[in-house]
């Protein structure tokens, strides 16, 4: 009798796991639908003079942002982000021959250089990619300036949401199959996995704060529809690091980080959460990233006509077609033509954009400290788990400190 159960659980798993596969397809074709939609419609309003937005900020620089933010009105505020914020935080540039990880990869002859980011071929040839984890893996890195920023409007009830982008969003657009391109692919992803090792929750933000469009390494999951089993990050480091292809304790099938691969779908999450958080966005800031890539990208046109939009940026980015945008349609940014109201672009790194940001809001020094105080305890934690190691190394290494055996009687 248990064979016929065993088999009608496998059957039921199956149905359901199909069933969530669908739902995140139909999640994502619904968003590039939408997507469509909110054209059709800024394009028809336009056209007929209807849905004038109100204009919110008295001056379209940081600080007509800063006197938005402190009038009391803006009391929802999302940030979208990219691998932009991390920069600063220490990340080495994985494109310099120092380190090594072209060749060590060279030797399982890749078909294609993203082919190590791909789902369909990781689950037939896994090594790869845990040899780049490895590699990449991230260290002791501290958040930075703007991901303490952001810290800072959740601390006061400021923050809906942060949004977070894939590193790799440049490297997907490439089309180059050479070693050149290969290093770049993988310095976008050393960058992602910075990201991924949840810089933002390192500096105090919680899952409820955080939708990762780019999935996360804080979690894994068993690759088997019928299995799924969840694994901890503590135990996908120590498999990475013992050099052993990470297989599930329950089915031996593959277990995966959490990450997002080129073919994979985004969290459902993601989808779920912007039809809701969007719409009662009071301010977006959009931090790092150069919007290039959907669905993330049209995120900036999700918000209402009013909001105001901050870009902190080393360059401008996320702007409408020129042509659309001299007929007023579309949902791009308009930062320098006659009918721009609500967009600011503050060109300059992530960390001095939001230091600027909070001198005018009067948060610089709570700020500086938050940083400072932080970095100081990441620093001491850091060092009482390296003296750990080395002690637990050398008792290993040093037979001679084991407790010396009793002598046998004579």
């Amino acid at each position: 009798m248990s064979k016929p159960s065993e088999r009608q659980e496998e059957q039921e798993e199956e149905a359901t796991a199909e069933a969530e596969e669908q739902s995140d397809d139909s999640s994502e074709d619904e968003a590039a639908g939408n997507t469509e939609m909110d054209f059709l419609r800024s394009l028809f309003s336009s056209a007929l003079g209807l849905g004038s937005a109100e204009k919110v900020l008295d001056e379209l620089s940081l600080d007509g942002v800063a006197r938005y933010i402190n009038s009391g009105k803006c009391k929802n505020i999302i940030c979208m982000v990219g691998a932009g914020i991390s920069t600063s935080a220490g990340i080495p540039d994985f494109r310099s021959p120092d380190t090594g990880l072209y060749a060590n990869l060279q030797k399982y002859n890749l078909p294609y250089p993203e082919a190590i980011f791909q789902i369909d071929y990781f689950k037939k040839h896994p090594e790869p990619f845990f040899t780049l984890a490895r590699e990449l893996y991230p260290g002791q890195f501290k958040p930075t300036i703007c991901h303490y920023f952001i810290k800072m409007l959740k601390d006061k009830e400021l923050l809906r949401r942060c949004y977070t982008q894939v590193g790799g969003e440049r490297a997907c657009r490439c089309t180059h199959r050479n070693a050149n391109y290969f290093k770049f692919l993988c310095s976008c992803w050393g960058v992602s996995m910075q990201n991924i090792d949840t810089l933002e929750r390192v500096a105090g933000l919680e899952g409820e704060d955080l939708i990762e469009a780019h999935g996360t390494f804080h979690t894994s999951h068993c690759v088997s529809f019928c299995c799924r089993k969840e694994y901890h990050l503590d135990w996908m480091k120590e498999k990475i690091f013992s050099d052993t292809i990470p297989k599930c304790e329950k089915c031996s099938s593959l277990v995966k980080p959490d990450i997002v691969f080129f073919g994979e779908n985004l969290p459902a999450r993601f989808f779920t959460s912007m039809k809701s958080d969007f719409p009662r966005c009071d301010l977006l800031i959009v931090m790092g990233t150069s919007l290039q890539v959907q669905p993330f990208a049209g995120l900036v046109s999700r918000v209402s006509k009013s909001c105001p939009r901050l870009l902190i940026n080393m360059e401008k980015a996320g702007e409408a077609d020129p042509m659309l945008g001299l007929l007023s349609f579309g949902g791009g940014m308009d930062f320098d033509s006659d009918k721009a109201y609500r967009d600011v672009a503050h060109i300059s790194t992530c960390d001095d954009g939001c230091l600027a940001l909070a001198d005018l809001l009067g948060w610089k020094a709570e700020l500086e400290e938050l940083v400072k105080n932080e970095h100081t305890r990441i620093d001491s934690q850091d060092r009482k788990e390296k003296a750990g190691e080395s002690k637990g190394a050398a008792a290993k290494g040093n037979p001679a400190s084991a407790e010396p055996k009793p002598k046998a009687e004579e």
